[in-house]
């Protein structure tokens, strides 16, 4: 790989992440305090991520896939998200909000595939190479939160400026996409399968008593990870936190540190014991958040944000490597968009319903809420999770026979 390409692959990751956490990590504040939005509008509002995430085999599939290069549909889809955003921020209710972000979303999560997909096409060797290069989206959705603690505009109550320059960043991207490297499709026109669009080929690894357990577990813990998601950055400004949004990039922070960190735990601990620390980690987390607060407290809820590179690196990425691993070489794409889908789609979808109606339960005075009992929910919730999985899953990491699964050529990996 030039030196030339791999700073086009590198600025496209950092604008990637920069538009999504540009306006994602402050959505549920910006549609309480701004539009004055319930809990469960809040909820579905983030439920439009998991219907994104069920729509992208989709387009990937049915369109990137076998009709046109990766790089010009990424161009097109940043530049319809950039007007969509742009609307947006236009929005003076719910009601006028929903269907620009819900249109957003079925457009903007098909592009986490897109960057992935020329990313790979571009290297020799992308176990060493892809993470110089995606660890830029990391620092990119870190500095979209630096800026908006910044500029003040969660105190000031100008989120809607966040639509704004994530629409614009989104317009830039959209242009420099064209100039990207050649990424034609890789399969012949044709008719997709259903079982080729939503990776079903991979659902012989079910048939591993062990791995139907993690794929239990992924979808149950994004139940109470849609809690985190969508109510942290309101939890957060009503303690009377401070920049909350850049106080939050800590945690991609971590994100960074424990994923360079991740070769040498695996070797050390092994699958079962990784997933169980993600999982232990989610319920002190929100534990953690429960009994902080803005004042002798405050440590805690430092702590629960800093805890996310355990919470999402040690059970996610653990997660997607145990796939790729218990997949063999005929079958790890398509393992990849199985697992996606359940945890983004459905696991994300189901949390994203519960969380607003729990959130809505738990209102006091105003716009204040009892966020000690909210807490204290999805920590439960995780800890069930955990025990199931402690008592039921056992470390089998061999290949599965190719005759069990067959193989699926899609390319795209959805990672978040």
């Amino acid at each position: 790989m030039t030196p030339a390409i791999r700073f086009k692959l590198s600025l496209m990751m950092f604008l990637e992440f920069f538009i999504w956490g540009a306006w994602f990590v402050t959505l549920g504040t910006y549609l309480l305090h701004n539009l004055h939005t319930t809990g469960t509008q809040v909820g579905s509002a983030f439920l439009t991520q998991s219907v994104g995430a069920i729509v992208a085999p989709f387009i990937i599939g049915l369109i990137a896939d076998r009709f046109f290069s990766a790089q010009k549909i990424l161009g097109v889809l940043h530049l319809l998200g950039a007007v969509l955003l742009w609307l947006a921020s236009r929005a003076v209710d719910f009601s006028a909000f929903y269907p620009y972000v819900l249109t957003y979303m079925i457009v903007y999560m098909p592009t986490l595939a897109l960057v992935n997909s020329i990313s790979f096409r571009q290297m020799q060797n992308p176990q060493k190479e892809f993470a110089s290069i995606r660890v830029l989206g990391t620092l990119g959705w870190i500095i979209a939160g630096i800026t908006i603690g910044w500029l003040n505009w969660e105190q000031s109550g100008n989120l809607g400026l966040t639509f704004q320059m994530a629409a614009g960043a989104s317009a830039l991207l959209g242009v420099f996409s064209f100039t990207l490297p050649p990424t034609p499709p890789v399969k012949k026109a044709g008719p997709a399968t259903m079982g080729e669009l939503l990776g079903l080929e991979a659902i012989g690894l079910l048939k591993n008593r062990s791995y139907l357990i993690f794929f239990l577990a992924s979808v149950a813990i994004c139940v109470p990870l849609s809690f985190y998601y969508g109510f942290t950055n309101p939890f957060l400004n009503e303690t009377g936190m401070k920049s909350a949004a850049g106080i939050q990039s800590l945690g991609q922070v971590s994100e960074v540190l424990f994923m360079l960190l991740i070769p040498v735990f695996f070797a050390r601990l092994g699958v079962k014991k990784m997933l169980a620390i993600g999982m232990l980690a989610w319920v002190v987390r929100y534990i953690f958040f429960a009994y902080g607060n803005g004042d002798s407290n405050y440590w805690m809820l430092i702590a629960g944000i800093v805890m996310h590179g355990i919470c999402y690196d040690f059970f996610f990425v653990t997660g997607q490597i145990y796939t790729d691993n218990l997949a063999g070489e005929q079958s790890k794409s398509a393992a990849q968009g199985f697992i996606t889908l359940a945890t983004y789609g459905v696991g994300m979808l189901i949390g994203s319903l519960l969380s607003g109606q729990i959130v809505d339960a738990h209102k006091t005075t105003g716009d204040l809420h009892d966020w000690h009992t909210i807490w204290l929910i999805p920590a439960g919730i995780a800890a069930v999770v955990l025990a199931v999985f402690v008592l039921l899953f056992k470390d089998q990491n061999a290949p599965a026979p190719a005759e069990e699964i067959s193989y699926a050529e899609a390319n795209a990996r959805l990672e978040v």
